[in-house]
């Protein structure tokens, strides 16, 4: 019941853009706050941005800062991750998720292959 279904991903060159989205259903969305992860091949997950289940806060790994921006609509149960300037090192696959710290919860979705290449 419980799905979140990341879309927009794809090639862009370096220096592009892409704005990737994530669809929720089965759960109370305005409860969750909602992140974005990514996994390169060869390196560990990380957590690149974050937003509270109402919007009001933000935050982002360093290597992201100035060039990715989340963003959610709690009226469509969606959430947003723009990346602008996308450099080599942003070629990952990203993962959306959504959690709440009580009771704890956490989904996770099946993830979107995001692709820099010139």
């Amino acid at each position: 019941q419980v799905q979140l279904v990341e879309s927009g991903g794809g090639l862009v060159q370096p220096g592009g853009s892409l704005r990737l989205s994530c669809a929720a259903s089965g759960f109370m969305f305005s409860f969750y706050a909602m992140s974005w992860y990514r996994q390169a091949p060869g390196k560990e997950r990380e957590l690149v941005a974050r937003i509270t289940s109402a919007g009001g806060s933000t935050n982002y790994a360093d290597s992201v800062k100035g060039g990715f921006t989340i963003s959610r609509d709690n009226a469509k149960n969606t959430v947003y991750l723009q990346m602008n300037s996308l450099k080599l090192d942003d070629a990952a696959v990203y993962y959306c998720t959504a959690d709440r710290s009580w009771p704890a919860a956490m989904y996770w979705g099946p993830g979107t292959q995001v692709t820099v290449s010139s």
